[in-house]
């Protein structure tokens, strides 16, 4: 019966801020307060040369581990990831996260009304690829934050890579229904807790946390325009849990697993898309875009993105446009972006910058398969 309540409750906020328009002059939320935590653990491409990367099928490759390294560089761009301290999990980096978050927003802890954490595989720790949720994760970050406030909802949200985004949205939904003044979304991740060291996917994942604080705007800031879907029919499972590559391991311990090929011409099918869909509901002409802050999935991927956006309104992507933080950082699923935007904000990403009045358009692409974006005026 809970379970039944609250997803009603949740779908009946949601669709009321669906009926809100953004482009009517009516209330708006924008980002106050931004941080995250990057690990200090570097872990370079050159430390994979020892690990034994297997076909799916359990058989060995045919080349040497250094040629599998140069191959990767070149399609994902990664050359180091970040992972969390052997006594970390994704709460406490979130945790991190949330802290400068608030700190960066010079608010009172006690005024939050929501704590949305994006996640997907909870608190894992080191030596085990069990799943902690129980409490949830937002519970754990809203205790370690100290927050007396019982009216501080926190709950958990599971939506792949966009989960940030998605919790950015439902943030929306609150505070433009009333239901909430202020709103705190997370996205954090441990993946390197959960990959097949026989995979040579788990050279892409990583681990990290962005942390957000929203709350109404009264000036032109603010988020714009969304659009938000999920593909379930063909789609459902080309991101999923599975068995080792390795055929002596235990076939009941699972990894997380992907079809590449598949997400990649689905992400370039459908995120560009969404993105026009998005841009266009906002009234803001393409040349005004001045960043594009995109899910850090792969290089390769995340160009021929950009690319396919562009080309939907005849155009080509300027220089500039997206910034990247993949090469040093890897794959953190849902910390990805709200890290993204930190590291522009602070200035910390070489030859990018942002100021007030720009139009920034966030979008992710992920497990569900899930996409999402929405267009901000910062």
């Amino acid at each position: 019966m809970h379970s039944i309540f609250y997803d009603s409750y949740h779908n009946f906020i949601y669709n009321l801020a669906l009926n809100l328009s953004d482009n009517k002059g009516i209330m708006k939320i924008k980002i106050i307060g931004i941080g995250s935590y990057i690990p200090n653990k570097e872990v370079r491409n050159t430390d994979f040369d020892k690990h034994v990367f297997l076909n799916d099928d359990g058989t060995p490759f045919g080349y040497p581990n250094e040629v599998v390294i140069k191959k990767f560089k070149g399609i994902t761009g990664i050359e180091n990831r970040r992972y969390a301290e052997d006594h970390q999990t994704s709460s406490d980096l979130a945790f991190f996260a949330a802290e400068r978050a608030i700190e960066n927003a010079k608010i009172d802890k006690e005024s939050i009304d929501y704590i949305i954490f994006a996640h997907n595989f909870g608190d894992v720790k080191l030596g085990t690829n069990q799943s902690d949720m129980i409490p949830s994760l937002a519970t754990r970050v809203k205790h370690k934050l100290g927050i007396q406030n019982p009216k501080c909802v926190a709950y958990d949200i599971l939506f792949g890579c966009p989960g940030w985004i998605e919790g950015v949205l439902q943030a929306n939904a609150f505070i433009k229904s009333g239901m909430a003044k202020r709103c705190l979304v997370i996205g954090a991740e441990t993946l390197s807790r959960v990959v097949d060291e026989h995979d040579r996917d788990s050279m892409i994942y990583s681990d990290g946390a962005g942390a957000s604080i929203l709350e109404a705007s009264n000036d032109e800031a603010g988020l714009l325009s969304y659009e938000s879907a999920t593909f379930a029919t063909d789609e459902a499972n080309y991101l999923y849990f599975g068995k080792s590559y390795n055929p002596d391991l235990d076939p009941d311990i699972k990894y997380i697993k992907m079809y590449g090929r598949k997400i990649y011409e689905f992400a370039l099918s459908q995120v560009p898309c969404a993105m026009k869909e998005c841009l266009d509901k906002s009234g803001i002409a393409i040349d005004e875009v001045k960043k594009i802050l995109i899910h850090q999935a792969n290089e390769k991927m995340d160009e021929a993105i950009i690319t396919r956006f562009y080309k939907l309104y005849d155009k080509i992507a300027p220089e500039n446009i997206m910034p990247m933080s993949i090469h040093d950082l890897g794959n953190s699923s849902v910390a990805t972006v709200p890290t993204l935007f930190d590291l522009l904000i602070q200035g910390k990403l070489e030859n990018h910058e942002i100021n007030k009045g720009d139009v920034v358009i966030f979008a992710s692409v992920g497990a569900g398969m899930n996409v999402n974006a929405f267009v901000y005026r910062y």
